[in-house]
């Protein structure tokens, strides 16, 4: 999986009608900045109202993923979304001036064309992966639906389906590694069985449902009049199935398990709803959209309990954001008061670095020279540097302002800094950036444990 943040490098349309709603729209992905995430933009409303691809937005789940933020509905997103994740894009705005995006061919892979059409760009940013720390699992024992999310260094998917029908019998699909999607994934087309065709039509559903837009799967022997009417639903002028296949217009399948893959496609673009990419291995027998929500919305709620008081995790082998030298050129600091080594996190409303205290120090010199620690003026110094590369971060043309220390409030030191220890500096914005003022809290941390922590107000002021 890709470690860094990726958008696209360009705009791309796409047209198309709706499954559902049956209404043409147009759809063009947008390339969005670092942090971003999937948005979705209605712009044939008025105000353009921007709704976040979030499953805390999810207002319905039959026959397909809704949301509905900031008075922008979007229905069947899970196609679309599971593109952006199988192409490994953290940030895009998706316009449209519909209410569903087109349902193509029923299938990813339509979009992922389009998105690796568009190109492909790496951003200054690492991926916000979420590993999930212990099991979660949600279960319908009703349905017999059962999912779970187990702990693993990487994001694997099993989804097993079993309709007791004698033309789709049990199948199972892996995906083992997320570069596999595009491939062997993405062009499995949805499917529904013909007993619930009439009842879609009749719950206003599927308007835009088609033959070349979904399998078809009849799950008993059908009368040609059964057929005639089957045909006079679909607006079509026949349809005919095999007793072999049991497939509508005996259509060819991808993969004799391509309904199974079709699920795991849904998951994939169901639990892109929890905001961030995943490192996880998800097992689910019977899943659908209305379940993947539900695994989705556990997910986030533990996402969120752990990350609370989350102490930020330094993996030297992991690149920086930015190395000594970008920093250099960002802050006015220099020896001996170029006090950052590394930047390895940066959102718009935080940021991480890294600090290697050694021996030579220049103020070891004079400072405790027999017993050498820190000076916490000098802590203090190493994280307002390290809140400075946020608050530059906040203005297009950073070379060309000062970040000053303005404010320190609540400063305390709670554990002596010494040679060899590798201090991490984590700045939070306590509010957003007004008239180039900046509120922060710092921690410093060495060994997991807090060293030092202050609140900071900084400046942002325009060179001359």
């Amino acid at each position: 999986m890709n470690n860094k943040q990726h958008t696209i490098k360009k705009s791309v349309t796409m047209s198309g009608v709706g499954l559902h709603t049956g209404v043409v729209a147009n759809m063009t992905f947008l390339p969005a900045p670092t942090n971003h995430g999937y948005k979705f933009q209605r712009i044939d409303l008025p105000n353009q109202p921007i709704a976040d691809a979030d499953v805390d937005h999810v207002v319905d789940v039959s026959r397909g993923t809704t949301i509905e933020h900031n008075g922008a509905r979007i229905n069947t997103v899970e196609h679309v979304l599971a593109a952006m994740v199988g192409c490994q894009v953290d940030n895009v705005l998706i316009q449209l001036d519909g209410p569903e995006p087109p349902i193509m061919d029923g299938s990813s892979i339509k979009f992922v064309e389009a998105i690796l059409d568009a190109g492909l760009e790496e951003q200054e940013a690492h991926r916000k992966f979420f590993e999930i720390p212990s099991e979660i699992r949600y279960k319908d024992a009703e349905r017999g639906v059962e999912l779970a999310a187990l702990p693993l260094n990487d994001y694997r998917l099993t989804a097993m389906v079993d309709y007791n029908s004698k033309f789709l019998t049990s199948q199972h699909a892996n995906l083992t590694a997320i570069s596999q999607f595009n491939e062997s994934f993405a062009k499995c087309r949805t499917f529904c069985f013909v007993h619930e065709l009439e009842a879609l039509y009749k719950a206003d559903l599927i308007k835009g449902g088609d033959l070349s837009n979904a399998i078809v799967i009849a799950d008993r022997d059908y009368s040609e009049e059964e057929l005639n009417h089957l045909a006079m639903v679909l607006g079509k002028p026949k349809v005919s199935v095999s007793k072999e296949k049991g497939i509508l217009n005996n259509l060819e399948l991808y993969y004799n398990n391509e309904m199974a893959r079709h699920k795991l496609l849904d998951m994939v673009g169901d639990l892109a709803l929890v905001g961030r990419p995943i490192k996880a291995q998800i097992l689910a027998a019977r899943p659908g959209h209305a379940a993947n929500v539900e695994l989705a919305k556990k997910i986030k709620k533990l996402m969120l309990e752990t990350e609370k008081n989350k102490v930020p995790q330094y993996d030297p082998k992991q690149p920086p954001i930015f190395t000594f030298e970008r920093i250099y050129q960002l802050l006015p600091h220099r020896y001996p008061f170029q006090m950052v080594d590394k930047i390895i996190y940066l959102d718009d409303q935080s940021v991480v670095g890294i600090k290697n205290v050694t021996m030579n120090e220049n103020y070891f010199m004079g400072h405790f020279p027999n017993n050498p620690v820190m000076p916490g003026v000098m802590q203090v110094e190493a994280m307002a540097q390290t809140g400075g590369i946020l608050v530059l971060s906040s203005v297009p043309d950073p070379e060309n302002y000062w970040p000053y220390l303005v404010g320190i409030e609540n400063c305390r030191f709670r554990k002596s800094v010494v040679p060899g220890d590798t201090v991490i500096f984590k700045c939070d914005l306590l509010a957003p950036i007004r008239r180039g003022i900046a509120k922060m809290h710092g921690v410093a941390y060495v060994g997991g444990q807090v060293v030092c922590e202050a609140d900071m107000t900084a400046s942002l002021v325009r060179k001359s």
